[in-house]
């Protein structure tokens, strides 16, 4: 017995109903029977030969790796950017979008996280004024087809066979990272290839490199050629990391500059956000949040000073001249995937490229060391590359 969505054949997870078996590995995007096909979904297909409109020209090294991209994806090869945060991953994916959309093909943009499929889909929308966008996610399913699809990868489900080019922004994020189910139906809803686009890629994606599976492209230079921000790791108890929590917000909102304060989890950041409202105006998110989307945007209108989150905000979020402060950044849901793509969160901006990043510990965690490692040997990449 196999499954033709998720692909399950562990008979453990099949059951027999009414004379027939059912999977119930992806029982969760509905029932599914053994042997039964699923048909190709029916979207429409627009030949479209543009380019994008941008506020600014790509850097020399973005259009190489613009170019490496697409060359690579032409000739039938499914690619992974690994790009460092804020290095313009979602920009280079334009030239291949174009490629695609010239000969009436359809394409795809999958993220993990809702969130960041909002912000993704307002860009492209600036970008190709002349195309229709759609953001299909919780909260946004009535327009389920445009001429660019973005989604989360949950709603891939609703597009088996239907992208000739799957854009895969994330792909080591929770909750793809590791689900298999996920990663089959993403597998399903590309008939032609796939980009993948990292920060920080798992070992399974590098494993695909080296079998040559997978061509990849990397960029670790930001537009404005400035460094990456290493976080600066302060090693103290649970105490007087509040207080420092404290200071520093008062601090950068004294500078005019806001402040993105990541806890480990939700009952942190309510006490946490309570405490520094009697100092600097603060709000909280986080997955449970049920206005999350007001308070973003509250937060990017300067309505407020600090915004205390959980690793819901760590990635696809841009703040001009955010600061970040990571509290107990020795605690297990700070892998260093996250910490990298949490700190990623400064220095973003032309006009303040700088910015600071500090991680509060009672003690400096291997995740913590590898965060400070790769960051460091990243910039060291791009000075080398400009020393040649």
């Amino acid at each position: 017995m196999k499954c033709n969505r998720c692909q399950n054949e562990d008979p453990k997870l099949f059951v027999y109903d009414h004379g027939v078996y059912y999977c119930r590995k992806c029982i969760d995007f509905s029932r599914l029977e053994v042997n039964e096909k699923i048909k190709p979904v029916k979207l429409m297909h627009k030949t479209w030969k543009g380019k994008p409109k941008l506020d600014y020209e790509l850097t020399a090294s973005q259009k190489l790796a613009s170019h490496d991209v697409y060359k690579h994806l032409s000739n039938g090869k499914d690619v992974i950017l690994y790009a460092s945060t804020g290095a313009g991953k979602t920009e280079i994916c334009f030239e291949s979008i174009c490629g695609y959309l010239a000969q009436g093909k359809k394409v795809g943009f999958a993220i993990s996280r809702r969130q960041v499929v909002l912000e993704i889909a307002t860009r492209l929308r600036k970008a190709f004024p002349e195309l229709s966008i759609c953001e299909v996610a919780q909260g946004y399913t009535q327009i389920t087809d445009a001429d660019i699809i973005v989604c989360t990868t949950h709603q891939l489900y609703r597009y088996p066979y239907a992208f000739d080019l799957l854009i895969l922004d994330e792909l080591d994020a929770f909750p793809f990272a590791g689900n298999e189910v996920l990663q089959a139906i993403a597998n399903q809803a590309c008939v032609g290839q796939k980009l993948m686009l990292s920060a920080t890629p798992d070992e399974e994606s590098m494993r695909l490199v080296e079998e040559k599976k997978t061509e990849l492209v990397c960029l670790f230079e930001r537009p404005h050629k400035h460094p990456l921000i290493v976080p600066k790791v302060i090693q103290v108890s649970v105490f007087l990391q509040v207080l420092i929590v404290i200071y520093e917000c008062i601090k950068f909102c004294r500078d005019n500059k806001q402040t993105l304060v990541f806890v480990p989890r939700k009952r942190d950041g309510t006490w946490l956000k309570m405490i520094l409202n009697f100092f600097v105006k603060t709000s909280l998110v986080h997955s449970s949040t049920e206005n999350k989307d007001e308070i973003l945007d509250c937060f990017r209108n300067k309505e407020l000073d600090v915004l205390v989150c959980t690793t819901l905000l760590e990635r696809g979020i841009t703040i001009p001249s955010v600061q970040v402060v990571v509290f107990k950044g020795n605690h297990s849901v700070f892998t260093t995937a996250s910490l990298i793509q949490i700190f990623g969160r400064v220095g973003r901006s032309f006009k303040d490229p700088k910015g600071e990043g500090i991680c509060l510990c009672q003690f400096s965690s291997q995740s913590i060391k590898d965060c400070v490692y790769q960051i460091s040997k990243m910039n060291d990449t791009v000075y080398a590359a400009t020393k040649k």
